[in-house]
């Protein structure tokens, strides 16, 4: 699996190479320079995390990136915002390759962004959508990142764990299915993108309803798992009160 997916970053990378050309230079700077920053970021949590792994690291500089991306109506702006996405997708995707720590769904998550964020840089267009579906998937990551954390440092069965956990998944079904399909009818419908942007507003989607099952999975094994813990509990109290006032004869 690592090969396969070795083998598609690096034909990946090649159509950047050849794509670079139709790019303005200073794009392609941009984009090396938010690589690099994402990747000094990184460094730079690795050395003051020395005693956590690797992946809470990577999970900072994923929940950095989540606050950042916000997308932006103003044209050049979303320039930058593509280019700052672009550098991190590309970590990420080497990172999780890397220490092969993801799933296909997440590798084919990361390499969709990239061909999107790459196909509205070359192309001059189609920044507000990519940048939308951007602020979609990366509005719930800090949530999914802050869930992470909790986990490792023992605090997520608590009140704030129930929290984080119901905030994710209101916004995911919210945003990225919700508002994720007004945006992909009003793409389809629209006769300005071209038909492989729409193409990839389709597997995006797609790749996102394969999340939502997952999570409403999650959801409902952990609803069921807090009701009957909760009626447990009730059945206790109900017959410590029931002992306390039996009649002694």
């Amino acid at each position: 699996m690592s090969g396969f997916w070795f083998l598609g970053v690096h034909s990946l990378f090649s159509w950047f190479c050849s794509l670079c050309h139709r790019m303005a230079v200073g794009l392609c700077v941009q984009v090396l320079c938010s690589l690099g920053g994402w990747l000094s970021l990184y460094t730079s949590f690795c050395c003051l995390n020395k005693h956590r792994s690797c992946e809470w690291s990577c999970r900072l500089v994923t929940f950095t990136h989540g606050v950042l991306s916000i997308g932006s109506p103003n044209t050049p702006l979303q320039v930058h915002v593509l280019c700052l996405t672009l550098g991190y997708f590309i970590f990420d995707l080497g990172w999780c390759i890397y220490f092969q720590s993801e799933g296909p769904l997440m590798l084919a998550h990361h390499t969709l962004s990239i061909l999107g964020i790459i196909m509205a840089l070359a192309l001059g267009e189609s920044g507000t959508e990519v940048n939308a579906v951007l602020f979609g998937s990366e509005i719930t990551n800090p949530l999914l990142q802050m869930r992470w954390f909790l986990r490792e440092t023992g605090h997520y069965h608590s009140f704030t764990g129930d929290v984080v956990d119901f905030l994710f998944v209101a916004l995911f079904t919210g945003v990225r299915i919700g508002v994720g399909a007004h945006l992909l009818f009003c793409e389809m419908v629209s006769p300005t993108p071209k038909w492989f942007v729409k193409v990839g507003g389709v597997a995006m989607y797609a790749v996102s309803w394969c999340f939502m099952v997952s999570i409403w999975r999650f959801a409902w094994k952990k609803s069921i798992k807090k009701y009957h813990a909760w009626r447990s509990r009730r059945n206790e109290e109900r017959q410590l009160r029931h002992n306390g006032h039996l009649k002694t004869h």
